[in-house]
């Protein structure tokens, strides 16, 4: 399984799949992270966390924690 945690900088990924459950997994999705969402990663703070995203026209900053039960698959 491979994460948006793990993607590297610079990437271009589609997202598999939303893990988690409850409040948690509806506040991802209510960010507009679903399923085949195209997602670039754009950069991390200075300390690592959180990381910056683009996704549907917007930028989004997300915890490493939440990035981490985001399952993705990188694009060409």
């Amino acid at each position: 399984m491979y994460t948006l945690k793990d993607a590297p900088i610079g990437s271009f990924v589609k997202v598999v799949k939303v893990h988690g459950e409850g409040p948690v997994r509806r506040r991802i999705m209510d960010m507009g992270i679903t399923k085949d969402c195209k997602i670039e990663l754009v950069r991390t703070a200075p300390l690592g966390d959180p990381i910056e995203v683009t996704l549907r026209g917007y930028m989004l900053s997300i915890r490493k924690a939440d990035a981490a039960m985001i399952e993705v698959a990188l694009e060409d």
